[in-house]
This record gives C-alpha cells, structure tokens and sequence, in this order.
C-alpha cells in the first residue's frame, strides 16, 4: 500500500510536468511505472493513443467494473508559486487531473494487496479528455472491446463544493457541448465600390443574433432541459481601410442538457445560417470542434456512488440540475450498462477549474480512492 505522502509526492510530481492532450507520452511511462509494481494481471499500453489500463481479475466469473482517470494537461501558464508549480511554460493541470489520477494510482495500490473477488476491475488512465477527443480514441481503439465494462465510473473535483462532499444524479451529470465554425465566402472588392462585392457583413451581424435567440426558441419547441449558445468570436475580412470585406467566421459554443437537445441546437442553427447566407449569395461551410456528448449516469450507477458515500460516511448531495460544464466521460457510460460520475468538492475557496491559480487539493485523495474502492467491493467483492 502507498502512503499518502507518497500519493502526494506523485500528484506534485505529475503537477510539475504537465503534457497537453495527445501528447502525454511522459506522463503516461510514470503511470505505466507506478503500476508496475501492483501486478496487475493485464497491462495495455498506447490505448487511444497515449492511454493505458490495467487489469486486476478476480477468481470467479462477474462484471468487468472500469474506473477511468485522465492524463492531459491545459494550455495555461500557472501563477503559483508553490514549490511544486508546472516546469513547463504555459501548460499546466489546471483541471486536476493530476490528482485524478493519483487517487486511481491509490487504487491501483489497493487492488495490488485486495483483488477482486469477482469479474475484473480495469483502471483506465485516457488521454485527451480537454478536447472531448480522449474517450472516443479509447472506446474506438480495437483493444478496447477486450475491456469493455459492464460498469464505468469516474469522478471530477469541484470547487466552490464543500471539500470531500460528494455531488451525484441519475440522468444527465454533465452537459453536451461543441464548438461550431461557420464559414461565410463572399466576394472582395475595392472599398470605393462595394457593389461589385458581395460583403457577408449584414450575415454575420444577423447570425449572431439569431444564434442569441435560439436557447429561447427551442424551449418553445418543448425540448427539455436547458440550453445555451455563446458566440465566442467573430471576424470579418481584414484591417484594410481600402477593402471591402469577402469573408467572415463566427464560433459559438453550443451547449445542452441533453444530446436530443444538442441534436436540435445544430440543426436550428445550420439551417438558418444556411437561408440567411444564400439570401445574399454567400457560400458557406461549419466545423466543429471540441464536441462533448451528455454523460448520464445510470440510476444503478448512481446508487452505487449514494451506497458507498454511506458506507465510508462521506457526505453527499443529489443534484436536482446537471453540471453545465462538459466532459467525454458520457463516451463509457453510453458503452457500459451502467455506471456514474460524480462530483467530489474541492472546496468552497478554491480557485475554479482552469484559473491559473487553481491546485488539487490532495487530502481527497484518500477520499476518492475509498469511494471507488467500495463501488468496487459492491460490484466485483474483495479479497481480505
């Protein structure tokens, strides 16, 4: 078993070395290296790219219970000055995953002297979960369909919750969200004439106020739950008093309770983009980024995280609204039976997640370890 000391030197260390998603070969050798000597009865490397899991099996047949942590990093310079602050300039873990996985190391620790009884537990460690990328380069990796969970849990810290309380739901935990790029091409000309262009100024303009106006709209159309648009940036030609502008983009982000709700969000707002653009012969395209599926969590699943609140005597909270923040978790949930994630509160004065000043705090490691150690006791049994 690891000390907590030692936990704690490990999430400093991985603190210090931060990689950005799709990049985490480092972090994910130091991992490889913890779990080494916990021998596990499966080792699988390179998992949707950088991404590893480890296999503990139990001596009797039952549901393979997955516990997923996340190696990436965010495009941000860290403001502490704390020993332990990022060594690397203008990235740091500013969303805690260093201390995710941490607490699914510690798990790994337990699992090493208390396996399964029943089934297998597969600690998951994916990369990429800041682009929404991570889980869908797992769940499609050809390797996973040997993992594939009966069960999938995960948890994210939170600020602003009462540290080491616990936040859960059935049903949607986490919003669907996407980045949407909408192209406009128009014609350039000389700004003495612009009649001999096509300027997709007055589109853009009207877009944008549309897109305002859509969450509205689509309540009246009894889609449930909420949604938001936030248009995020907009451009139009270029600084050149002599020009008369022939192109334009927006970026919004969409964002949903639901994924039926998301569906309606492009939908709605492709289709009128579409007609306001040709109105004024406009040619235009969208891409998408940064797309995040709803994750929903199971009301099996989220038993399992009331039961072993209860057991471990942590306290807790249901939810009576989702989180609006977004993460790809939903990708394990929708191939797993059942399943959950919650919410462990990293304090009512911490820095919120992706500020520059934020930290991990470590005393909820141990916290987070025994809440999965007990799902795991629920599910799959534990030697000793």
């Amino acid at each position: 078993m690891q000390s907590l000391e030692q936990l704690i030197t490990l999430r400093k260390t991985l603190h210090q070395n931060p990689e950005l998603s799709n990049q985490e070969e480092a972090t994910a050798v130091r991992i490889l290296n913890e779990f080494k000597c916990f021998s596990p009865d499966e080792i699988v490397t390179d998992l949707g790219g950088t991404g590893l899991a480890f296999v503990f099996n139990g001596t009797d047949s039952g549901p393979t219970t997955l516990i997923r942590s996340e190696l990436d990093a965010l495009p941000i310079e860290e403001t502490n000055t704390f020993s332990h602050r990022s060594q690397v300039k203008g990235v740091s873990h500013k969303c805690g995953h260093d201390g995710h996985m941490s607490i699914v190391t510690a798990l790994g620790a337990e699992l090493a002297k208390s396996r399964p009884q029943k089934g297998r537990v597969v600690l998951c460690f994916q990369p990429a979960e800041e682009t929404g990328m991570g889980a869908i380069q797992v769940v499609n990796d050809v390797c996973f369909a040997t993992l594939k969970p009966d069960y999938a849990f995960a948890l994210h810290n939170y600020p602003g919750l009462e540290l080491g309380k616990v936040a859960v739901r059935a049903g949607t935990f986490n919003c669907a969200s996407r980045g949407m790029i909408i192209h406009l091409k128009g014609k350039t000309s000389h700004a003495a004439h612009p009649e001999n262009g096509i300027s997709p100024a007055n589109v853009m303009c009207n877009i944008i106020q549309e897109l305002n106006a859509l969450p509205s709209k689509i309540v009246g159309q009894g889609i449930e739950g909420r949604h938001w648009v936030t248009v995020i940036h907009a451009k139009l030609g270029e600084v050149a008093f002599g020009t008369a502008p022939g192109d334009a983009v927006v970026m919004v982000t969409l964002r949903s309770e639901s994924n039926e709700g998301m569906h309606t969000l492009i939908e709605q707002a492709e289709a009128f983009s579409r007609r306001l653009a040709e109105q004024e012969g406009l040619s235009i395209s969208f891409e998408y980024d940064d797309v995040f599926q709803a994750s929903v969590n199971s009301q099996i699943g989220c038993d399992l995280v009331v039961n072993a609140c209860e057991t471990m005597k942590t306290p807790y909270l249901l939810l009576d609204e989702p989180m609006r923040w977004s993460e790809d978790f939903g990708q394990f949930t929708a191939t797993a039976k059942e399943g959950a994630m919650f919410a462990l509160g990293a304090g009512q004065t911490s820095p919120q997640l992706h500020n520059p000043d934020y930290d991990f705090p470590d005393s909820l490691i141990p916290i987070g370890r025994d809440i999965f150690l007990d799902i795991i006791r629920q599910l799959n049994g534990l030697e000793g």
